[in-house]
């Protein structure tokens, strides 16, 4: 069946400066020989020329394979790779090279691990601690299916200073868009988190142009509040290529000024709103 496709309207047309192109291709050069994965090139991000150039980096560690398979998402699927021994020092190094005092880890996610890849995400703040101290960490993770108290039990001991967790869109929509996630699987994770770590700040970030309702997303933004969510990022979802979900709207920037108003409303410490906002989108001058 024929897709028809939403022609982008004036204010999502990216603007590509080549001010920094210079730092982009080193920053990419620096990821690339030290065998890591940014999931700014991976997932397509829209700022990754604006954040490289301002030598902002999300690291995405447990190789670059995603179990999954959401349909919104540009991270190759498939069976992931086994060998990530020294993913972690390499890691720590980078972030030293690049001097960075801020750093966004994510991840794909590995339904396949037991822990659903916690022990990684402890080893390397462990890691990148010891070799940047001082630096502040915020960790991007996986809804750890199954084995959230396995999980959290791991990360307690190596504590970062954001905790994010990604609900991406309504319940509604959630199996159409994250097939093998659960939106209450979700809440859990976030809750269960609040609930033991209350004093780190927790957040959260949603996708809007799939099909939702106004009504749906107030919804979720209750339902993130009501779970300990502290930070929500909500933006305008881009299709990567034309095997992927269509954009159903494109949000005008009048919808996400009301948005973030009604957010802002509702409790949220900070609310990030806006057509390019990414959950990792500048995190350090939104996460504090």
């Amino acid at each position: 069946m024929k897709q028809n496709f939403l022609k982008k309207p004036n204010w999502i047309k990216i603007k590509f400066s080549e001010k920094n192109i210079h730092k982009v291709k080193k920053i990419k050069s620096i990821i690339k020989n030290n065998k890591l994965h940014s999931v700014c090139e991976e997932a397509a991000c829209p700022n990754m020329m604006e954040c490289f150039g301002k030598g902002q980096v999300t690291f995405m560690i447990l190789g670059n394979i995603c179990t999954r398979n959401c349909l919104y998402c540009n991270v190759i699927n498939g069976r992931p790779l086994k060998n990530i021994n020294n993913e972690a020092l390499n890691l720590a190094n980078t972030i030293y090279q690049l001097k960075l005092q801020y750093v966004v880890i994510t991840s794909v996610n590995r339904d396949d691990l037991h822990d659903g890849g916690a022990k990684q995400f402890s080893t390397c703040i462990k890691l990148i601690r010891k070799k940047n101290p001082g630096i502040k960490i915020e960790i991007l993770v996986p809804d750890f299916k199954n084995c959230i108290n396995t999980a959290l039990n791991i990360i307690k001991n190596t504590l970062p200073n954001v905790f994010n967790h990604n609900i991406e869109t309504v319940e509604r929509l959630f199996k159409i868009i994250r097939p093998s996630g659960n939106y209450k699987q979700s809440l859990k994770l976030l809750k269960q988190f609040k609930k033991n770590f209350p004093n780190i700040t927790t957040k959260s970030g949603l996708m809007l142009g799939f099909g939702e309702t106004n009504e749906e997303l107030f919804n979720t933004l209750y339902d993130l509040k009501s779970n300990g969510v502290d930070i929500i990022t909500i933006g305008q979802y881009l299709q990567p290529t034309k095997k992927h979900i269509p954009v159903k709207k494109y949000i005008s920037i009048l919808e996400f000024n009301k948005i973030k108003q009604k957010a802002i409303n509702i409790g949220f410490k900070k609310v990030i709103c806006g057509p390019f906002i990414r959950s990792s989108y500048n995190a350090q001058n939104y996460s504090y």
